[in-house]
């Protein structure tokens, strides 16, 4: 049995307060990409969680979340029953796409159908939240508000891209330390965040009336232009990681409509009218990209 991880960028994300607890609240659009992981599992009759990769990883067993994903599964539901996982990695790590949070997603969701537990995407998303702050959100996948740590989540209409457009997602040759990034952010507070709900809502309501009348595919609300993506950690990761910046601007130079950092970095991903655009800025970034696609939004 094989189950596909698909990654996610940010299409806007605000830091909105520290909490008392040392976490982060935050106000993030999330969005499945059509890149990522594979996990394959066989059933064992014996109880044991077995784990291999298609390449060595640099973590231990113990670690790995799709490792920790299979065990918080197995003891949720009380099953006797174990599996052998084989985990394809093809997303780069602290890339700021979800990588190791969509393998955690795709684990529930594949060992739930193997060891026929039956559980729905709310008592899913619910385990993964112990896991990872996306978890929860990429058990499911497709477009959503996440508010909290990531773990509130509202799932909207799925995006798709323009009619003909390109997802260009490029990692530069840096990573970028989570607990970096969040050290120099500046908080914001609320009120971005909020307005940029009630633009979205707003520009919501007046598509579907269009939509009404005119069978309007869906896309990317109109009211989403350069300046509406947003992302706080921009702010704290530029100045110490040039790269990052550096791959930002080089995207609009080859003629994104939008560039953007993902999450808290490294990765950066644009939106070009064009495959041809796309995977010819591709061409021009490898010499500084430690992983590349041109790719599309995916929803289920």
């Amino acid at each position: 049995m094989k189950e596909y991880a698909p990654a996610k960028i940010n299409l806007f994300l605000d830091v909105i307060r520290k909490r008392e607890d040392g976490y982060h609240d935050l106000g993030t659009v999330f969005q499945t990409v059509d890149a990522g992981d594979t996990v394959e599992a066989t059933l064992r009759e014996d109880g044991e969680i077995h784990l291999t990769y298609n390449e060595p990883q640099n973590y231990p067993l113990e670690s790995d979340l799709v490792f920790k994903a299979a065990k918080a599964l197995k003891e949720f539901a009380k099953c006797n029953l174990g599996a052998d996982i084989h985990l394809t990695k093809v997303m780069p790590l602290g890339a700021g796409l979800g990588g190791g949070s969509a393998d955690a997603a795709a684990t529930l969701r594949l060992l739930n159908n193997l060891w026929n537990l039956n559980l729905s995407f709310e008592t899913l998303e619910s385990i993964g939240a112990r896991l990872g702050a996306d978890v929860p959100f990429l058990v499911r996948g497709g477009t959503a508000f996440a508010e909290g740590i990531g773990e509130r989540l509202t799932f909207v209409e799925p995006l798709d891209l323009p009619e003909g457009a390109a997802l260009l997602i490029a990692t530069p040759l840096d990573s970028v330390p989570t607990k970096d990034a969040y050290a120099g952010v500046p908080k914001s507070g609320p009120d971005r965040w909020e307005q940029y709900k009630a633009a979205w809502n707003a520009q919501d309501a007046a598509q579907f009336k269009a939509a009404q009348s005119q069978s309007a595919k869906s896309t990317i609300p109109q009211f989403l232009n350069p300046d509406s993506y947003f992302n706080a950690f921009e702010i704290s990761v530029f100045p110490t990681h040039p790269l990052v910046a550096e791959m930002k601007q080089k995207f609009i130079e080859l003629g994104a409509d939008v560039a953007l950092m993902s999450g808290s970095g490294a990765s950066v991903f644009g939106i070009f009218k064009t495959k041809e655009l796309a995977e010819k800025a591709a061409a021009v970034l490898k010499p500084i990209s430690r992983y590349q696609t041109v790719t599309k939004f995916w929803h289920r």
